[in-house]
């Protein structure tokens, strides 16, 4: 049955003040509830193009909760298929014990893979995890007339009482969040203030992207320099850049194990020799030649589906792709396998976390919602975001190593 044989009558009338363009997609929400007007409009596109939606209609979350926090023009929602991999043993300053890890995914032999690497990690006494630096950006710009006023300008910010102010504009905008850092990039006569906070448990991008247009107001007060751009992609935000790898931004995480010699092979059948050459020439060189920010095999697999699970920006996936995945080999022939993760921009509250599939998904990991320490509960998701890009890098290369990379996709991924 077509969506538009399900119409009531005044549904009918609605429909076809769509289609004149009486009434527009973004409209039909003050004659409707969200749930109804999605509804239309999924009526009104089955008129305009040739397509049935027998599918996208059908969803379990809160139609009004989402459709004032999450999306526009709702039509209904997408499935993703959801594995779990487990379990894994994580031995971290805010994630402690086993976990099982929600992944959402279509590519086959994923899932598959990441468990194989939860279990070598296990096996091995567990991913050792924590978190060096804790700090989300944005990076407002300025622009100044002449090259002294973008000294004077410079040398303001730097002042240690300028830092107080900005601090109490930042802070007098959230409950939560703390101000932390500024620091000043110049470009030419151009200024761009990088902003540090401590967005807790949240992501934290509203949050810090309305204390960042109290900051500009207050130096436009202060200095009548006005801001150009409240986000001059310095931050930065959802793009590959070298500042969020080497500065880091959100958490920047490190996950070690330590495999030994005789457990690759007689478990992964290669040698620690082999996985060490693997990455190197793999990970290292061909990245490096390839002129690759991110030095790894698949990290951003694993990070696209523990964030589509988990309620996630799927954008900061690209920052999670930033990771450097080492092996080295220990003075007793054993394998230490690490991920450099410098950018992990996670949150518990807020955004996509509140939808009910994804929220189910946080209290699996036991991390929804606020933690009892402001911040913990986001901290300990980015240490199991960590040990579950360590599983996969691990068990990739080693299928690498064995030869066993073409075999694993032919069973699983077709």
């Amino acid at each position: 049955m077509s969506t538009t044989e399900k119409l009531t009558s005044e549904e009918q009338v609605l429909l076809k003040k769509m289609v004149s363009g009486e009434i527009s997609l973004r409209k039909i929400e003050e004659f409707l509830g969200k749930d109804d007007s999605a509804k239309l409009r999924r009526a009104f596109l089955e008129s305009k193009r040739e397509v049935a939606f027998d599918h996208v209609g059908t969803y379990t979350f809160d139609v009004e909760s989402v459709g004032k926090k999450n999306i526009e023009n709702m039509i209904g929602a997408v499935q993703l298929p959801l594995g779990v991999a487990g379990e894994i043993q994580i031995i971290g300053d805010y994630a402690k014990g086993i976990y099982y890890l929600p992944l959402a995914t279509t590519e086959g032999a994923l899932v598959a893979s990441v468990n194989r690497g939860c279990s070598i990690i296990t096996k091995s006494g567990g991913a050792n995890v924590r978190v060096f630096k804790n700090m989300m950006t944005r990076a407002p710009v300025f622009k100044f007339d002449n090259l002294d006023e973008t000294k004077k300008f410079y040398d303001w910010i730097l002042l240690p009482e300028t830092f107080d102010k900005i601090k109490k504009a930042a802070d007098a905008t959230t409950r939560f969040g703390e101000f932390l850092d500024v620091c000043p990039f110049v470009s030419g006569n151009n200024i761009h203030l990088r902003l540090g906070f401590d967005t807790k448990d949240a992501m934290g991008m509203n949050m810090i992207t309305i204390a960042s247009e109290a900051i500009t107001k207050m130096i436009a007060d202060e200095t009548g320099v006005e801001c150009v751009s409240l986000s001059g992609n310095m931050c930065t935000d959802k793009k590959p850049s070298a500042i969020n790898a080497i500065l880091g931004r959100g958490k920047t995480v490190i996950a070690e194990a330590r495999l030994e010699s005789s457990f690759i092979k007689e478990t992964l059948k290669c040698t620690p020799e082999a996985m060490f050459d693997v990455n190197y020439r793999k990970n290292f060189l061909g990245s490096m030649r390839a002129g690759s920010l991110g030095f790894n095999a698949h990290a951003a697999n694993i990070v696209a589906a523990i964030f589509l699970a988990c309620g996630q920006d799927p954008a900061h996936v690209v920052e999670g792709s930033l990771c450097v995945t080492e092996m080295d080999i220990d003075s007793d022939g054993n394998l230490v396998c690490s991920v450099t993760m410098p950018a992990v921009e996670v949150g518990t509250v807020g955004g996509g976390t509140t939808i009910a599939t994804q929220q189910e998904c946080l209290k699996l990991l036991g991390v929804a919602g606020a933690g009892k320490v402001p911040g913990e509960n986001a901290l300990a998701l980015s240490e199991i975001v960590a040990a579950a890009v360590l599983a996969g890098e691990i068990s990739l290369v080693a299928a690498q190593a064995a030869g066993h990379l073409a075999r694993a996709h032919a069973q699983l991924g077709r």
